[in-house]
């Protein structure tokens, strides 16, 4: 059964923003969303702000996930929060996933992202978070 909210599929965005060239863990978030029933679209590598914020408004997704292993994570962030707001799109769900100190993690979600994900995280946390947070039971069978 496909993960549901309000009766349609969720739909991701994975995004690799910046100058990050690595895009192993995304390209692994995103083929396992799949593989648990989520809609996913993968913006590919070096994103701006700009682009994944419009690619989320374009594609009406329900979650953006940034992909980030620079250590521009906050810069970043702080960036696609302000633009969501200005478009009006503040409801979409923002997790973060990478390398992210565990000090700046309060920082992320004070500036809105839902959960932060770093290396090691199982993607049926990840996709358990999502269904959680938008409705669907966690541990519903995909």
């Amino acid at each position: 059964m496909a993960s549901k909210t309000e009766g349609k599929v969720i739909r991701v965005l994975i995004a690799k923003p910046g100058l990050d060239g690595h895009d192993q863990g995304a390209k692994v978030i995103a083929y396992g969303l799949k593989d648990e029933g989520f809609e996913v679209i993968y913006t590919g590598l070096r994103r701006t702000p700009e682009e994944i914020v419009n690619a989320a408004v374009d594609e009406d997704v329900d979650v953006i996930g940034l992909s980030i292993l620079s250590g521009a994570h906050l810069s970043i962030v702080r960036r696609v929060m302000s633009l969501l707001r200005e478009k009006g799109v503040e409801d979409k769900m923002v997790l973060v996933g990478g390398i992210i100190p565990p000090e700046d993690i309060p920082k992320l979600k004070e500036m809105g992202v839902a959960e932060v994900f770093v290396s090691g995280t199982y993607i049926s946390q990840v996709a358990d978070f999502i269904r959680s947070r938008l409705g669907e039971p966690a541990g519903e069978p995909s």
